[in-house]
């Protein structure tokens, strides 16, 4: 059992999950009190940053399997709200927290070639709101909490991908889209929480797993896990709930859809995660029973439905929209499995495709950029105009495919060790194959930047280097941890046997 560490209220190292997220809440808000948008980029990248070195230092502080309680208003729980840190939140705050402290350097050019001037504070306080929202959702040790932060999350990633609107109409449609599958997928998480507190007269989530372990045959109980899993389902794009997403991430600002693409589902499979085998017990009979004849189905598909549709994409955006759906049947499959070997493959897959799909959408903001499209048939040449940034897909679409070397390649090969450790052989296979899939999309892509000639008339040059820049380290991050894989690994073990301990630890 991991010792829980109480933190006193006395210095500001003690009140780091606090501020953490109390921080970019406040910033977001200011950013249309000053009403100037440098003022508020500026705000934007402090919070983000010291949200990333709150997160660095806490992380420090778990990964040796201690967790972190803080209560808030010095309340104690479960009557009071808690702060909980453990590995594998941590690791999901430093993840995000990451993201979007390289994405907004990257935002600034962007932000103004995509969006009127006028708008860009409105923009910074939606998108610190956004990640306000995420981080929130993460550190929570509340159950409904955890529904107050998805809200603060959805609702402003609603109005930012709307923004997608001055170049394109459609991005209206796709914010509606999401909005109404968005608010279904939260009324069912409520619902289900509702379900448990009826059952257990609390939403504190340690003293929910601790009060859940002898209810298991209660049918209210297994009503709330079949409410939860769909709602997070939604909200994770897991196959078959993943109808907003694709609109989504193609229609939406290009700084939004790489935020989102890096972060948004990550912090809803960890949802799903801490719910699924923290809150509930793993030998939940009616929870393995959805892993086995549910989650792991729904994940294959995914895996081979949704890379076939992204091979057959004409439009950039989209095609890695889908392709982001059928990672998320990887990360799903580790779930089904339940052991902690696809449980650490689940937690790395969701670290590096995060870092994975940031530079690859970072890319196509920089098509957008210069050629005003993300449609295949306008990119023809780009790599003899753009090489750096051609560069950089390239090495974000090796690690999409789990080509050694690259981030990608560790998770898979830990899914396919945890598919022979069970003895699932002919699934070991199937992620082989579902992978060469990612070949044939990836290729299609090289193959239009690189083997073409550039259209008559073109003139694209590389983006500025602020946009390069934060490009090229998510490029070299999913180099650098393909290779070096102390943190990711030791993090993920660490995580996933607090998620196999038989209760939040």
């Amino acid at each position: 059992m991991a010792n829980a560490v109480i933190l006193p209220t006395l210095s500001m190292i003690d009140q780091l999950p606090l501020l953490t997220i109390a921080v970019p809440l406040i910033a977001g808000p200011l950013c249309v009190i000053f009403g100037n948008r440098h003022i508020a980029w500026g705000l934007a990248f402090l919070s983000s940053l010291l949200a990333f070195l709150f997160s660095g230092h806490m992380l420090l502080q778990v990964i040796d399997g201690d967790v972190l309680s803080y209560h808030l208003g010095g309340w104690a729980p479960p009557l009071g709200i808690e702060y909980r840190v453990d590995a594998a939140n941590a690791f999901v705050l430093f993840l995000i927290s990451g993201i979007s402290t390289v994405v907004l350097p990257y935002a600034r050019q962007s932000v103004a070639h995509e969006i009127k001037k006028v708008s860009h504070t409105l923009f910074y306080c939606c998108y610190l709101l956004c990640f306000t929202g995420l981080l929130g959702v993460v550190v929570t040790g509340d159950a409904f909490n955890v529904f107050v932060f998805l809200e603060i999350s959805s609702l402003s990633t609603y109005v930012l991908i709307a923004m997608g609107a001055e170049r394109d109409r459609r991005a209206l449609t796709a914010a509606y889209d999401y909005l109404i599958l968005g608010t279904i997928g939260a009324t069912f998480f409520v619902i289900g929480i509702g379900f448990l507190y009826i059952a257990t007269g609390t939403l504190n989530m340690a003293d929910l797993a601790v009060r859940l372990a002898d209810m298991g045959d209660n049918r209210t109980v297994q009503a709330g896990f079949a409410f939860i899993v769909v709602g997070m389902g939604l909200k994770a794009a897991i196959y078959p709930l993943h109808l907003w997403l694709p609109g989504a991430y193609t229609y939406a600002p290009s700084v939004v859809t790489v935020f989102l693409a890096a972060t948004a589902t990550k912090a809803a499979i960890y949802v799903l995660l801490r719910f699924m085998f923290s809150v509930f017990q793993p030998d939940f009979v009616f929870e393995l029973h959805t892993l086995t004849w549910i989650i792991m189905p729904l994940a294959i598909l995914a895996m081979f439905a949704a890379s076939l549709i992204a091979a057959f994409q004409t439009d950039l955006k989209r095609l890695l929209a889908y392709s982001s759906v059928a990672q998320v049947g990887y990360m799903i499959l580790g779930i089904g499995l339940a052991t902690k070997t696809s449980l650490s493959a689940t937690i790395i897959h969701l670290f590096n495709h995060g870092i994975t799909k940031a530079v690859l959408f970072m890319v196509v903001g920089a098509f957008v950029m210069r050629v005003g499209s993300s449609f295949t048939k306008n990119l023809n040449g780009l790599g003899k105009q753009m090489p750096w940034t051609c560069t950089a897909f390239v090495i974000g679409g090796l690690s999409l495919i789990g080509v050694p070397g690259t981030a990608g390649f560790i998770s898979k090969w830990l899914l396919i060790d945890a598919s022979l450790k069970a003895d699932l052989w002919w699934l070991a296979m199937l992620i082989v194959m579902s992978s060469l899939l990612a070949v044939v999309y990836v290729w299609k892509a090289v193959e239009v930047l690189y083997m073409q000639q550039p259209d008559e008339g073109s003139s694209a040059k590389e983006v500025p280097m602020s946009m390069l820049l934060p490009m090229w380290i998510m490029a070299i991050a999913c180099v650098y941890f393909g290779l070096n894989t102390d943190l990711t690994l030791t993090s993920a073990s660490v995580a996933a046997n607090s998620l196999l301990g038989g209760g939040v630890q």
